[in-house]
């Protein structure tokens, strides 16, 4: 090849490479075009009681509209394009009461779903998604310390520090962030490589070979529906966990692998 015509194919490849590495909004802060909520005891696709809706160009998780006590009515709101190598970035804040009803393990506590399976292929009574979950939480009342960007692990594992990990939560490192407070959480995935986490831009996690545990009964019956055991790719999602949470911006960037 002409040492010219590789410099142009050079080029582009890079100008290529440079266009993806963009950030993209997920959120379009009109209405919840591209996205799919699941909540548990309602097909996909039922955004029950209003749960995820959009005003005054926030994304917003309110349980106002809820009779009764929550009942275990755990929800997730879906983006439904799937992605591999990519960052996802969010502007979040806990904010208000949580619902009557909520497990205490849930207060002031949302989060973000990686690699996760589709909202279509969960079974109805399903409390959450085979996943990756990025755990967002903010300070009680007590004013004790309270990581955040925390890994729960929905139906999969991990290895962290070179060993599979299998307890279901592991703490970060970050600080607290106190309720009410806007805080920017990101995640980087590289594939079935590594995870990294960050608040405010200050990494507080990193893990690697994310795969399903067959030990899980929803992530044995997608292992049996045909699925890889490594995870690889998936579904990125909110969630709706009994703690009112308002989303001002949902972006992601997707990486060159």
């Amino acid at each position: 090849m002409p040492a010219r015509l590789i410099v142009v194919v050079g080029l582009f490849l890079v100008a290529q490479a440079a266009a993806a590495e963009e950030w993209k909004p997920l959120f379009n802060g009109k209405d919840l075009k591209g996205w799919t909520p699941k909540i548990r005891g309602h097909e996909a696709g039922e955004n029950f009681a209003d749960t995820f809706r959009v005003e005054d160009g926030l994304l917003k998780v309110r349980f106002d509209k809820y009779e009764g006590p929550y009942r275990g009515r755990y929800g997730h709101l879906f983006y439904n394009e799937p992605f591999s190598h990519y960052r996802i970035r969010v502007e979040c804040r806990s904010i208000g009461d949580q619902v009557q009803g909520g497990p205490g393990w849930a207060r002031r506590n949302n989060g973000l779903m990686l690699h996760a399976q589709s909202p279509q292929t969960m079974v109805l009574d399903q409390e959450f998604p085979v996943s990756l979950e990025l755990q967002i939480l903010t300070q009680l009342e007590d004013g004790k310390p309270r990581s955040t960007a925390n890994l729960c692990t929905p139906g999969t594992n991990v290895f962290l520090d070179g060993k599979l990990h299998t307890p279901h939560c592991t703490s970060s490192t970050s600080k607290t962030i106190p309720d009410g407070e806007w805080a920017t959480i990101e995640a980087e995935v590289l594939g079935g490589e590594t995870v990294k986490h960050f608040v405010n831009g200050e990494q507080v996690m990193e893990y690697s070979r994310p795969q399903l545990d067959p030990a899980d009964k929803n992530a044995q019956r997608l292992l049996d529906g045909g699925s890889p055991k490594e995870l690889t790719k998936g579904l990125i999602s909110i969630q709706a966990e009994s703690a009112p949470y308002d989303f001002r911006k949902i972006e992601v960037m997707v990486l060159s692998p």
